[in-house]
């Protein structure tokens, strides 16, 4: 794997003053994937963003880790059936269009 596309964990959780249990935690959950090379764990640059946000939720909203699960799966959901509704959106129009020549 592409080491500059990983985050150790060990600086991302001192930069953002917060636990590096907090980062296990979430692996626990399934809701972050950690890589382990060279005795160190990182997780991937995508993950950034849902990590943050997770962060918030936990520090700043006071939501415990099955909420965050939880949170996290409807998203996700909803992210699901936000694509969906597109792709279906997309065939109506082009059956409309169809209908129409």
């Amino acid at each position: 794997m592409n080491s500059k596309n990983l985050i150790q964990i060990k600086q991302f959780c001192v930069y953002h003053e917060i636990e590096n249990n907090f980062i296990m935690e979430l692996n626990n959950y399934g809701l972050v994937e950690i890589i382990v090379e060279e005795d160190d764990q990182y997780f991937h640059s995508k993950q950034l963003p849902e990590i943050e946000k997770m962060i918030r939720l936990h520090y700043d909203l006071k939501i415990n880790m099955e909420g965050i699960d939880a949170i996290a799966h409807l998203l996700n959901k909803i992210e699901t059936l936000q694509q969906n509704l597109i792709a279906t959106q997309n065939k109506l129009r082009l059956f409309e269009h169809r209908q129409t020549e």
